[in-house]
């Protein structure tokens, strides 16, 4: 047809629903393997203050008619801020016009996944999703955890790697912490599905799941904790296999959902070069979102490792 007016991004406004970008962000939240386990909390633009206990009352025994003894408990508050996370695809005009719907269902996947994936190496290793050290935004993540157990450390007639998670799980009830679940990745999965526990069961146990969760984290149970297992968890600076702790440690939030934006006349940096849209036919598609993530105590949680393959 002829062209009555130049392109803008309201004429692609319909292939981004409102509906489907909030569906972007539920698949964000099930995909990642720290969403799956730690506690999600209403997050602000500025942020929010969380009480946390710092001392309890304590109670004593005393003598017939002896002073009773006083206590008090205490709070502190820490403070969880959010963080942009955003991304940029860029597809040609004909691309969009050859099967629109089609192409959204690609693309609402592909940003789901890469959500998911750099907020768990942020939340984890301090990392981008590129394995840069330092560049994550959170002040605080689980890798600040000084307890560690190397996967294979256990001889195969002591237990083999149910002993390696069972030692996990004393470092951590040893020094008054508990374990109530684990993030696992995907390089885990064929080590524990060819072991099993000391009467020979096996240690994971692979819950059904729908066609949405099971795209990235797959949920399960290990050493009967509710587990989540996918890619994303893997260091190659620490060799880290997996996590067990306490989740209730941490939390993460989120400022809305999924925002994005469509323009066919912006310039894109592409290949470190400033590329116009415009000129090239092409349409770019932005989507950005605010996470936050706190870690009350690091030294609730512990690293499974493979320094030593």
């Amino acid at each position: 047809m002829a062209i009555t007016a130049p392109s803008t991004r309201t004429d692609f406004a319909g292939f981004l629903r409102p509906e489907q970008a909030g569906y972007i962000f539920e698949r964000a939240a099930k995909m990642s393997v720290v969403m799956g386990l730690a506690g999600q909390i209403p997050l602000g633009p500025e942020g929010k203050e969380i009480p946390v206990v710092t001392g309890k009352v304590q109670a004593g025994w005393i003598a017939e008619a002896g002073q009773k003894p006083a206590t008090k408990a205490a709070i502190a508050l820490k403070t969880i801020q959010p963080h942009k996370l955003a991304c940029i695809a860029v597809v040609s005009a004909e691309v969009i016009r050859a099967n629109p719907g089609n192409y959204m269902g690609v693309l609402r996947d592909q940003i789901a996944e890469a959500f998911a994936i750099a907020f768990d190496a942020a939340a984890m290793h301090d990392t981008d999703q590129a394995g840069t050290a330092g560049a994550g935004p959170f002040p605080t993540f689980l890798d600040q955890s000084a307890n560690s157990v190397e996967i294979g450390s256990t001889a195969q007639a002591s237990g083999g790697i149910h002993g390696d998670l069972v030692a996990g799980m004393k470092l951590l009830v040893d020094s008054g912490k508990r374990l109530n679940g684990f993030g696992l990745d995907d390089r885990m999965e064929p080590l524990l599905w060819g072991a099993t526990d000391t009467t020979g069961r096996p240690l994971w146990i692979d819950l059904a799941s729908n066609e949405v969760s099971i795209g990235l984290a797959r949920p399960g149970l290990l050493l009967a904790r509710p587990s989540f297992m996918g890619e994303g968890v893997w260091s190659n600076a620490t060799k880290t296999l997996g996590y067990g702790g306490d989740w209730t440690q941490a939390v993460w939030g989120a400022v809305g959902g999924i925002n994005y934006s469509v323009s066919t006349e912006a310039t894109v940096t592409i290949n470190g070069v400033l590329v116009s849209l415009w000129e090239n036919n092409l349409v770019a598609i932005r989507a950005e979102a605010e996470y936050g993530f706190l870690v009350n105590d690091p030294a609730s949680f512990v690293k499974f490792v493979n320094v030593t393959p």
